[in-house]
């Protein structure tokens, strides 16, 4: 195994954290703006109306791509079992 295979190794790790994370990280984001947003007009301080409908999001959003991200994760460490008799020649 060559530094480059190692390189190509660590920047497909990289992006596939990426897959995984970011559409849930993306949600979150934009649900913190419009609540922020809400509360900015209406001077309401509330703890629990930010963290409320955050975590309602997160359900949502698991429930819709917690498949597709669960397929993408096996398929990605299949790749990795299937690399380690060549990582060790």
């Amino acid at each position: 195994m060559t530094i480059s295979d190692v390189i190509v190794m660590g920047r497909e790790a990289l992006w596939i954290s990426v897959l995984l994370a970011g559409p849930l990280l993306a949600g979150i984001l934009l649900a913190g703006v419009v609540i922020g947003i809400v509360q900015a007009a209406t001077s309401i301080q509330e703890m629990t109306l930010s963290f409320v409908p955050k975590l309602i999001f997160i359900v949502v959003a698991l429930l819709l791509i917690g498949n597709w991200q669960i397929t993408l994760f096996i398929d990605y460490i299949e790749r990795i079992f299937l690399l380690i008799p060549v990582m060790l020649q």
